[in-house]
């Protein structure tokens, strides 16, 4: 009974203590409350205190800013006004300038003419006195050829017809005398030039006989390929032909595509492009330029290539890389169907086989022999036939003067001073007029030359004709005594004129009729 009094009084001290102990926490919660609160009423009052502080500062700053904008702007207004009104008056000053010289002008053009007007009158005086005096002067001849007339015993009408009459056979004879030496001076000046104008066009000739040596033909896998090269709208085929330089023909040729273009080096570069896109298949401008410009760099080591090879055959040194550069590019060169380095190595043989003959060194005749046609393949910028480009080349880069000379003469251009000309000239006629070396047949060839003495056959007083130098000139031989020296320039004409009229030739054809008389008499 003790025992449980005792619990209950032990729970009733625990509860009353709990009790006592939330009182006393409560009140002390709520002092704490109390004083939180009043700190931050305190620091609300700081706070709005400081941010009306700030206002005011930004507000003057603001105030403070816009008076110093307004000041800047109020003194640039009053600057770009000054200005105006200094160009204002400066425009014055021009204006005020101009005016005062129209002014002086206007006085001069005022004492001019009244200067144009007093000469006026002084020319008219004087027309006037010149009139009278021809009027005198034409009665004084009137006198003095009526006069002449009755001294002479003839009208001044017979006196020119007997004047005329006997000055007539004299100057027939010298107008025939002039105009022989006119035509000899005309054909001498004609002549260099007409080599030019010839060398050129037939460098250039787009003639069938040089059909094939102007285009490329390109197989294709199949007839699609077509479009692709041909790209859309035709970009690729424009890109091709800008970087090429060769015009690329899309027809209805099956499978195949045509280059055509005169410059062989650029279209060997278009045919080898072309045919590596095809293989590639990628085809498009940024393609197009980047395999163009491989192929160029491989053609270029190419052409260097050859010239050195050629030279290494023929055993020639020392000789410059550009010189080297342009022989490797007459690999690519045509001439009548006749590869130009072919013709070129076998002159420069022929030349030092000539040579040796002859027990001179080769090595000028054979150095010349690989040089004269560079000519041909130099690039455009060079003016002149190609005998005239191989010889400035040569003096260009040094070459002997033996060298100079053979290459200048070796199409009779300028006179032979060495024996190497003369062998260039032999060696050049050989290798390129020989039958078969060229596109003629020689059932052609030979025609060509029958034809030609034919022709010169056929006028009267010809003795005997000669087609030489592989028809390139015909020499006919008339009789003294039936053709005179004036009837030879014009027998001349008439054959170059009818050989043109009846035959087909590439190039020129020279005439020359030669006469000769002679007289023979025995001492007895």
């Amino acid at each position: 009974m003790e025992t449980s009094l005792i619990i209950l009084i032990t729970a009733a001290a625990i509860v009353v203590a709990v009790a006592v102990g939330l009182a006393v926490g409560l009140v002390f919660r709520r002092r704490i409350g109390a004083e939180k609160i009043r700190a931050a009423e305190e620091q609300a009052q700081r706070l709005l205190r400081d941010a009306e502080r700030d206002a005011e500062t930004r507000r003057k700053e603001v105030e403070l800013e816009v008076k110093d904008r307004l000041l800047r702007a109020q003194a640039d207004l009053e600057r770009e006004g000054k200005d105006r009104r200094q160009e204002m008056q400066n425009v014055e000053r021009r204006l005020a300038q101009r005016e005062e010289s129209l002014a002086q002008k206007l006085d001069l053009l005022d004492r001019r003419e009244k200067e144009l007007s007093g000469r006026d009158r002084d020319v008219q005086a004087k027309e006037r006195t010149a009139a009278e005096g021809q009027t005198k002067v034409q009665a004084m001849l009137d006198e003095a050829r009526r006069t002449l007339e009755r001294v002479a015993g003839m009208t001044t009408d017979e006196a020119k017809k007997h004047l005329l009459a006997s000055q007539e056979h004299e100057a027939r004879l010298e107008a025939m005398a002039l105009a022989k030496r006119i035509e000899e001076e005309a054909r001498n000046e004609a002549e260099q030039k007409a080599r030019e104008i010839l060398a050129i066009a037939v460098d250039k000739c787009a003639s069938d006989f040089v059909a094939e040596a102007v285009v490329s033909v390109v197989d294709l896998p199949s007839d699609d390929m077509k479009g692709r090269i041909i790209g859309r709208e035709g970009r690729n085929i424009r890109a091709f032909e800008k970087a090429t330089g060769i015009d690329v023909i899309v027809d209805d040729t099956p499978e195949a595509v045509i280059l055509s273009g005169f410059d062989a080096v650029r279209r060997e570069i278009a045919r080898v492009s072309l045919q590596r896109l095809i293989g590639d298949g990628r085809i498009h401008p940024a393609r197009i330029e980047e395999v163009v410009e491989k192929v160029k760099k491989e053609v270029e080591a190419t052409i260097k290539e050859a010239g050195e090879q050629a030279a290494f055959e023929l055993g020639i040194t020392n000789m410059h890389a550009e010189l080297l550069r342009l022989v490797g590019r007459l690999r690519y060169r045509t001439s009548y169907s006749q590869n130009q380095l072919q013709h070129t190595k076998e002159v420069a043989r022929l030349c030092g086989i000539m040579a040796s003959e002859l027990g001179l060194d080769p090595t000028f005749a054979k150095r010349a022999a690989l040089l004269h046609d560079i000519g041909k393949s130099a690039d455009g910028e060079h003016e002149g036939t190609h005998t005239q480009i191989s010889t400035e080349l040569a003096k260009k880069y040094k070459e002997h003067w033996k060298v100079v000379n053979a290459i200048a003469a070796h199409h009779e251009d300028e006179e032979a001073q060495c024996i190497e000309a003369i062998l260039l000239q032999a060696a050049d006629t050989l290798s390129a007029a020989r039958p078969g070396a060229r596109r003629d047949l020689v059932e052609s060839y030979v025609k060509r030359l029958e034809k030609l003495e034919q022709i010169a056959n056929s006028f009267k007083g010809v003795s005997r004709a000669f087609a030489i130098q592989a028809g390139r000139e015909v020499r006919i031989v008339v009789e003294g005594d039936q053709v005179s020296d004036q009837g030879s320039y014009q027998m001349a004409k008439d054959i170059a004129k009818k050989i043109e009229q009846e035959t087909e030739y590439p190039g020129q054809i020279k005439v020359t009729v030669i006469r000769e008389t002679r007289a023979v008499e025995y001492a007895k």
